[in-house]
């Protein structure tokens, strides 16, 4: 069981096979639960338009970069997010869609690149043009799997700056980060759920939830915790 309350921002860890993307697609709306209950967003899965739930949710993942099509240009990329889909709905779009497009480029620092193919763009700016596009819709839930993916550093620290920014400029947003890598945690981030073998380890504010024994219990490795300023990292200790 797990719950998440409304502005509340949650990184989930746990080793590969933990059921991280699992947990993650059901909160997504992507997908419905073998047994029990999945209420997102105050419906319940399975009793409501799913669809229609997942124009309020906020996806960022392998998937959704590999679906968009190279040649579209980075603007209409971010359009396509309006509606939460790939296709771009452009009879449903207005000018306040464009309007808000060009806003979220300006925020993560985008605008070069609106005329630029989706396919050109860096591991990096793709990853800032997908959360760019997650945002078009105004989410009340932001769901981001893996994001510093293969970014080099100068690339990650741009990422964890646009997350942290946008946590901190809207105040109602619920965001729920998947990562193996503590030092990708942004610093506002608020609570931490620990996985391993299907089951919840830890889970509650963060300081209390990330500590060295519970992160060596979850990665089964004997590793020591350090948090400074709301950044952490984990170093193997044997």
């Amino acid at each position: 069981s797990w719950r998440v309350e409304r502005g509340e921002h949650w990184v989930m860890l746990g080793p590969n096979g933990a059921g991280k993307t699992t947990l993650l697609h059901l909160a997504a709306a992507d997908s419905h639960p073998s047994e029990g209950a999945v209420h997102v967003l105050g419906r319940r899965l399975g009793a409501t338009d799913m669809r229609k739930l997942r124009e309020s949710i906020g996806l960022v993942d392998s998937r959704t970069a590999q679906a968009i099509p190279a040649r579209r240009p980075v603007l209409e990329t971010i359009e396509s997010g309006a509606f939460n889909s790939i296709a771009l709905q452009h009879r449903r779009l207005e000018e306040a869609h464009l309007e808000r497009a060009r806003r979220l480029l300006g925020t993560l620092g985008l605008e070069e690149l609106a005329t630029r193919r989706f396919g050109d763009c860096s591991q990096g700016e793709r990853q800032r043009i997908l959360l760019a596009r997650a945002l078009m819709p105004n989410p009340e839930l932001l769901l981001l799997d893996e994001p510093a993916t293969g970014l080099d550093l100068p690339s990650r620290e741009q990422l964890i700056s646009a997350l942290t920014a946008m946590a901190r400029n809207d105040r109602s947003l619920t965001t729920v980060t998947v990562t193996h890598h503590l030092e990708e945690i942004p610093p506002t981030t608020t609570h931490a759920l620990l996985l391993a073998d299907g089951r919840v380890l830890a889970a509650g504010p963060i300081a209390e939830a990330l500590t060295t024994e519970n992160v060596s219990a979850c990665f089964d490795l004997p590793v020591e915790v350090n948090g400074r300023a709301g950044r952490w990292t984990a170093a193997v200790t044997a």
